[in-house]
């Protein structure tokens, strides 16, 4: 039994064919129409639907030609946006005829639902619209002559990988193979290529009428690219507040492509996932969670936007979590990913601190935020802590392994027990991290990123930090070789390496080989030396937002950190030298 079968059903006609509406939920709460994409049939949406309903009247319906709908005759002209239009109209006008609805579509059936809520005749029946892996045919055009006309390196570029990225597009107007593919092994084969490409689970999709529905579809692109693309609409702009859904991993459609679309879309409120296309069999917790959130305020009399700030539109909705986040460099982050729109969990061993992180990140623009307490070196804490976020917050997307302590003094000086002490903390800390939220991600089959903070020490040898830096080195190595192990899995890996930033993890520092007042005057003249050099941790957290977003192994951060970095490639013999220099504290 699949979750649709449960729901109510009728037959819609319009336009010569019937179609296959279901639906789900109370009918008397806000309505939320889904429709699919190609080469799917309403039955891609059924674990949204599912998650939807307790909450909204949810109605699904096969476009024309799909599932349990019929088709044109003839097909040739039959799939229009113009007749898709109809079909639309005349579902919502049969499942709410006095109230506007809520739209959601991936795929075509975003494409389509571009132009439900673009066109004049719509205005008034759609309430707000969440698209998903499908542009507008008209905003693409305006892409592409924009582009053409004024070709830079970059837009050219945009333009090819665009291109690559709609080879099927190309394939799909050729007359009859598709349909003779879709009908033979294509159609056979599908659901194992989605499962081991787009990892997407079995169940109750894809139908068993997908080879028809497919080569059905076929005419979404024939009877609309060529001509939309060509002569795109001049009044092509939404009249209802859009939800923009980003999947990072798409690879069919280019992020790029919604440059500027603030201009077609002025109420738009900017979501992304690091995800894959199939997104609704995917994650379709974090896309009922979304479409909830924006119909609730949309229904409450707010227009829903999206966070301020530089990376507004690349963290939204993401969950984030970050240890260490009490203070310094870690709280940083987590404010940073908080303006960017991300959901965060502030990890730390100061439950206080952690609170407060937490509470300051959801005052400054978190989606939302919780606080955790934990010591990072505890294996069974940290099992623990993995088990609770994936069960209470969902799986992480970007992990912040942040979490530090000092060490200074010689070698000789330095304890058994300080070494277990720091590398427990700084690099334990980060195995614990990387194994556990890391596998989530992997499992996950989505992709993700992992932050793992290390220190100019990593790459710069001193005879002060041998314990400390001998743990940084670690943390590097570690997050190469993570890097390309999970490459192929989608997952980015990168080292953040500081230098001289003001934290107070000066002021905690343990100094070894000297007596607790030697030790605190050291303390306090370093905490000194590195408040003179006033490098704020908040630059550091806007180079953690930059690696994630571009995807960086290595990035040294403050200016002494890149200069040891380069002449430790290029000048080894110096850093050497220099790491005989006993530092005057």
């Amino acid at each position: 039994m699949t979750v649709l079968d449960g729901a109510r059903e009728r037959r819609v006609r319009t336009g010569g064919v019937e179609l296959c509406v279901a639906e789900l939920g109370d009918p008397r709460r806000p309505t939320v129409v889904l429709v699919h994409g190609y080469p799917d049939s309403k039955e891609v949406w059924s674990e949204v639907a599912a998650r939807l309903a307790g909450a909204f009247h949810v109605v699904l319906y096969d476009v024309r030609g799909h599932g349990r709908s019929t088709a044109p005759s003839p097909l040739r002209g039959g799939f229009t946006l113009e007749k898709l239009t109809d079909d639309f109209l005349a579902v919502a006008d049969a499942v709410s005829p006095d109230r506007p609805v809520h739209l959601v579509g991936h795929d075509w059936g975003s494409v389509q639902s571009w132009e439900f809520v673009t066109v004049k005749r719509t205005q008034g029946r759609i309430a707000s619209f969440t698209s998903m892996s499908g542009p507008s045919l008209d905003h693409f055009g305006h892409w592409i002559n924009k582009r053409i006309k004024r070709p830079t390196p970059r837009r050219v570029g945009q333009l090819l990988g665009q291109g690559a990225k709609s080879w099927y597009v190309y394939l799909l107007h050729t007359p009859v193979l598709p349909e003779l593919a879709w009908r033979g092994p294509l159609g056979k084969r599908w659901p194992g290529i989605l499962e081991r490409v787009e990892k997407v689970p079995g169940g109750d999709y894809p139908t068993a009428s997908l080879p028809s529905d497919a080569a059905h579809g076929a005419w979404l692109y024939r009877d609309n690219v060529r001509p939309r693309l060509s002569r795109p609409r001049e009044d092509a702009y939404a009249h209802a507040p859009v939800q923009l859904v980003t999947p990072l991993g798409d690879a069919f459609l280019s992020e790029r492509l919604y440059d500027g679309l603030e201009l077609w879309a002025p109420h738009l409120t900017r979501r992304t996932l690091p995800a894959k296309h199939w997104v609704p069999r995917t994650r379709p917790d974090r896309l009922a969670d979304w479409i909830t959130e924006f119909v609730t305020a949309i229904e409450g009399g707010r227009s829903g936007t999206a966070a301020n700030g530089k990376h507004a539109d690349r963290f939204g909705g993401q969950l984030v979590l970050v240890t260490g986040a009490g203070n310094g460099i870690g709280r940083a982050t987590a404010f940073a990913f908080a303006e960017a729109g991300a959901r965060v969990v502030a990890v730390d061993r100061d439950a206080e601190a952690a609170a407060r992180t937490a509470e300051l990140s959801r005052l400054i623009g978190a989606r939302d935020a919780w606080a955790e307490t934990v010591d990072v070196s505890d294996e069974q804490a940290m099992e623990k802590l993995a088990a609770r976020v994936a069960a209470e917050y969902g799986i992480v997307d970007v992990l912040v392994n942040n979490a530090g302590i000092g060490l200074s003094g010689s070698f000789f000086d330095t304890t058994p027990e300080d070494w277990k002490k720091v590398l427990d903390v700084n690099l334990w800390g980060v195995i614990h991290g990387c194994r556990l939220f890391g596998r989530q991600m992997a499992e996950r089959g989505q992709g993700g990123h992992i932050v793992n903070t290390a220190s100019a020490a990593a790459f710069q040898p001193s005879r002060a930090l041998p314990a400390y830096g001998t743990s940084k080195a670690a943390v590097l190595m570690l997050s190469e070789c993570l890097r390309a192990e999970l490459a192929d899995q989608g997952i980015g890996v990168t080292a953040i390496c500081p230098g001289l930033v003001n934290t107070n993890i000066t002021a905690t520092a343990h100094f070894v080989g000297v007596d607790a007042g030697e030790e605190k005057r050291r303390q306090q003249r370093t905490a000194r030396l590195y408040g003179a050099r006033n490098y704020p941790p908040e630059k550091v957290a806007d180079a953690v937002l930059e690696a994630v977003v571009h995807n960086r192994a290595v990035v040294p951060v403050t200016p002494e950190a890149r200069g040891a970095h380069l002449m430790s490639r290029f000048a080894p013999r110096v850093l050497r030298r220099l790491a005989r220099v006993n530092p005057p504290l």
